[in-house]
């Protein structure tokens, strides 16, 4: 099984247009259009009866002390932890990908519904990330981009991994999380296939 998009190869930068965030010289970094990738994906095993994706940054910073503040960078070694970006599931078979800006095509401050049918999209983290934040804070469903500390020493990889389940449905609650897909689908799993992708919002890295 294989999975690749048109907005970006594997291993390389995630464009603009997909990200939460964007770089900006005054504030350092600004919304930014936020459009689901492009993806598509094939050869799934026979079998096969539903799909399910989770998008991952697995280079977020365990301490927030030091995330967006002028004058020092987030240390590239720091430990790092795994912060979800979008997870749906219940695809139907017949799917082989989804276009660009079909499931997300602009920051929905407070959050996005998110699909709730057939596919069905759970909650990502910027529901904890915002929490306590006056103009931001809600239930952030779907899909939504990158926006890593924009002074991060560090290269963000964003994992976009699909998988073919042996289940039409894995039955989850409406306010679902990545954790919950991957111990609904264990024991599910016929295959599996992933995606690459990378951003920094951090200057010196950019170039």
């Amino acid at each position: 099984m294989w999975i690749r998009s048109n907005d970006f190869s594997n291993d390389e930068p995630i464009p603009g247009a997909n990200a939460f965030c964007v770089p900006d010289q005054d504030t350092h970094a600004t919304f930014g259009p936020n459009q689901s990738p492009h993806l598509e994906w094939g050869d799934a095993p026979d079998g096969t009866r539903s799909f399910a994706l989770l998008a991952i940054d697995v280079d977020v910073p365990t301490v927030g002390d030091d995330v967006n503040k002028e004058g020092i960078e987030v240390p590239y070694d720091l430990e790092r932890t795994d912060f979800t970006h979008w997870a749906i599931v219940d695809i139907d078979p017949n799917v082989t990908g989804f276009a660009r800006g079909e499931h997300s095509s602009e920051v929905t401050e407070r959050g996005k519904p998110g699909a709730s049918g057939r596919p069905k999209e759970g909650v990502n983290d910027y529901t904890n990330w915002f929490a306590g934040d006056a103009d931001m804070e809600g239930t952030y469903k779907g899909y939504d981009g990158p926006c890593p500390p924009w002074n991060d020493a560090r290269v963000h990889r964003y994992v976009f991994t699909l998988y073919a389940l042996d289940v039409e449905t894995l039955a989850l609650p409406d306010d679902f999380t990545a954790s919950d897909v991957e111990t609904a689908a264990d024991g599910h799993i016929l295959d599996r296939a992933s995606l690459t992708g990378t951003y920094t919002l951090n200057q010196r890295l950019i170039g």
